[in-house]
């Protein structure tokens, strides 16, 4: 009898299944987005999109202009969720728990609302998977803040 062996899966690899995981509870109608945030190779805190503690999720209408017919993108100061970033970064400080040198694994790429929130939480270093609304000026932010920020590829 023969043992099959999987293949170990790398650090990011393992973070980036992770956050699909946590991406599964995300209560927003209109996309899941999660984030992990790690430090010392170890989760101190998740988040995903969704409406506020307290409010109605969005999926259950909680949200009215993710409800509507809002094209993607549009309206976003109408929208009353909040983004995965943000949503673990306020879990941390809920719990009382530092992140400052921390790493970021988000399976979208930070807006530069989250961006900022990220620089002045004291993230290190971003890794996410997929691109959205990724802006050159985001970028730069991250970049003049010395974070890191770097696309992953599934190998």
């Amino acid at each position: 009898m023969s043992t099959v062996v999987t293949p170990r899966p790398d650090w990011d690899t393992y973070f980036m299944d992770i956050a699909h995981v946590v991406a599964r509870r995300a209560n927003c109608c209109r996309r899941q987005v999660a984030a992990l945030i790690v430090k010392d190779r170890r989760i101190i805190s998740t988040g995903y999109n969704g409406t506020p503690r307290g409010v109605t999720n969005c999926n259950e209408g909680g949200c009215q202009r993710c409800a509507g017919d809002a094209p993607s993108g549009s309206d976003l100061g109408e929208c009353i969720c909040c983004h995965a970033e943000e949503n673990a970064i306020s879990q941390a400080a809920y719990h009382g728990i530092a992140v400052a040198g921390a790493m970021l694994y988000c399976t979208l790429s930070p807006c530069l609302l989250c961006a900022k929130m990220l620089i002045n939480a004291g993230i290190r270093d971003v890794v996410f998977e997929e691109e959205y609304s990724f802006s050159s000026q985001t970028r730069q932010l991250l970049d003049q803040a010395a974070v890191s920020c770097r696309q992953f590829h599934r190998g």
